[in-house]
């Protein structure tokens, strides 16, 4: 049973570790702070794998772990920003160096937006829109009913919008965000 669990925790690390460790390193804006609590989700993962139900998607259990121990850390401290790049975009070859610039700017922008955005508003607009989970996922994440989420959600982006009118990037570089 012990070696079942072992290869199921290490199958689940090599198809998700990435995504949340991206997840949680927009919430914490602290790269070495997210390996550390990206390696705390799969050790709780390993500790609690007897509580998941093989009904649920284990990409959604984990990212409920994920988001609980970044809570939790976030609650005890707060995190301290580097200054750094929030991700690395693959460089697509059939992009032009100025495409990639722009593709780049875009993200930079989107990003100190989100920043400027309280904590749930960030949540679920990473969660639903950036990292493309469902809204029923979404729910089982955050611990929030579905019209929590739709509700919240559409009151996230307003606010995104309306930061992004304040930050001054213009309409067509705001639509394209969006």
């Amino acid at each position: 049973m012990e070696d079942a669990r072992e290869t199921e925790i290490e199958d689940w690390y090599s198809q998700y570790h990435q995504t949340i460790f991206k997840y949680i390193l927009m919430m914490t804006k602290d790269y070495q702070q997210a390996e550390d609590l990206t390696h705390e989700t799969f050790l709780r993962a390993f500790r609690q794998h007897h509580s998941f139900r093989r009904e649920a998607n284990p990409k959604t259990w984990l990212f409920r772990i994920a988001h609980n121990v970044t809570v939790d850390y976030a609650r005890k401290k707060k995190p301290v920003r580097l200054v750094m790049e929030l991700f690395r975009q693959k460089k697509d070859p059939s992009l032009l160096p100025e495409h990639f610039v722009e593709l780049k700017e875009r993200s930079k922008e989107l990003y100190q937006a989100l920043e400027m955005l309280k904590d749930s508003h960030r949540e679920v607009i990473i969660i639903r829109k950036i990292k493309g989970f469902s809204i029923s996922e979404t729910s089982e994440i955050l611990g929030w009913s579905e019209t929590k989420v739709k509700s919240t959600l559409s009151r996230a982006m307003l606010a995104l919008e309306k930061t992004l009118i304040k930050e001054g990037y213009q309409d067509e570089q705001r639509s394209k965000l969006l």
